[in-house]
């Protein structure tokens, strides 16, 4: 169920109620590909940064450990040790990721694993069944996620496809959900909106899919190399076209500025690889831009890496000591680089809410922004 609980301009502040818990939204997802966050970070950690969704991936969970394998173990929340919510994406976006090595035709997709080279088969109702095993939350329709750029006409039928696909994905899981040995039998199918930086197309296939009504419906083939403004101006005219009383997700985006301004279009819905990645790298995020703390000025910083934050990182050690551990190639750094980044995420996203809440989303958002001066480092 799906609650609207405040509006500010085309910001939306909801209550996503599911089998597995309660999700307030805006939201950002935390990315754990394969059943973990990349930078040892744990599932207490999660919980205690304020964690309210993972993420994990269909074709990676299915080539390795094996989705059959984690049904038999009880199910991926069993599994991770995590009882909230748990958001799969269906694997379109790894299979067509793939390009030289895969071939698409109507029932789905043939490809080579990236592990071993083994043949594999995935249309949609591989997909269902995999998600199905894994017994997440969310499930994802199998979609392609179409090349950028491409050509109008390979926009057209690639969208019709998914279109197809989709179809076959809700009366997959329908079918599953009623089986007695399925895990969740109250799995929600979100589907996907597709059509590059093709307004007419985006439009159309939002309007399409809006009359299937399922769980919630995502944008996806954004951030694929389209300038920000682009894929605003994608979000300002299809956002408004799917359905208002179901959420939102804007998938694979992304940086904290884009966040701001996708909340300000209607999206309830995130999740990227940004905040794990950058922290693996020594990249932090802080109210005032991003320092890369293998930079040499922080060699004798003794402050936390941003003043009143109450992570893990900033609690007890300092930017020297981090600056240390990431050029000495410890995993504590990365780890605490990795927790710092994922609390700011979050912590930025219940801001957002409460600013929504106070009808000053406007406000909160410019000085947000304004805030992000990124350093020269």
């Amino acid at each position: 169920m799906y609650r609207i609980l405040a509006e500010d301009g085309r910001a939306k502040r909801a209550e996503v109620t599911t089998v597995h818990g309660i999700i307030q939204t805006p939201v950002f997802m935390n990315v754990g590909t394969v059943g973990a966050i990349k930078g040892a970070v744990s599932t207490e950690d999660l919980e205690e940064i304020g964690t309210q969704v993972q993420l994990s991936n269909t074709y990676h969970l299915h080539v390795r450990t094996g989705d059959k394998v984690i049904k038999e173990l009880g199910g991926l929340h069993k599994f991770m040790s995590w009882n909230r919510p748990i958001l799969t994406d269906s694997g379109g976006f790894q299979v067509f990721s793939l390009a030289g090595l895969r071939k698409i035709k109507e029932e789905g997709v043939t490809f080579q694993s990236h592990i071993d080279g083994h043949r594999i088969f995935m249309g949609p109702e591989e997909s269902m069944q995999i998600q199905s095993n894994l017994g997440s939350t969310i499930a994802m329709a199998f979609d392609e996620c179409a090349p950028h750029p491409c050509t109008r006409e390979y926009m057209e039928n690639s969208v019709a496809r998914t279109t197809r696909w989709l179809h076959r994905c809700k009366a997959e899981m329908e079918r599953l959900n009623s089986l007695p040995d399925t895990i969740n039998k109250d799995q929600w199918l979100f589907g996907i909106n597709q059509g590059g930086t093709f307004e007419d197309i985006r439009m159309r296939h939002a309007q399409e899919i809006s009359e299937l009504n399922l769980n919630g419906y995502a944008v996806g083939g954004l951030a694929v190399g389209e300038s920000h403004e682009e894929m605003y101006h994608i979000l300002d005219v299809t956002v408004p076209l799917l359905p208002r009383e179901k959420p939102t997700y804007l998938m694979g985006v992304g940086t904290p500025a884009n966040i701001l301004e996708s909340v300000d279009r209607g999206v309830d819905f995130f999740d990227c690889v940004y905040p794990s990645r950058n922290g693996r790298h020594g990249h932090v995020y802080t109210n005032k831009g991003k320092l890369n703390l293998f930079n040499s000025r922080y060699e004798k910083d003794m402050a936390p890496i941003e003043e009143g934050c109450t992570c893990p990182a900033c609690r007890r050690y300092s930017r020297a000591y981090i600056h240390h551990l990431m050029k000495a190639k410890e995993m504590l750094g990365m780890r605490l680089c990795v927790l710092h980044n994922l609390s700011f995420y979050n912590r930025m996203m219940s801001e957002i809410r409460l600013a929504i809440e106070e009808k000053r989303y406007a406000t909160y958002k410019k000085q947000k922004l304004e805030g992000f001066l990124e350093e020269n480092s």
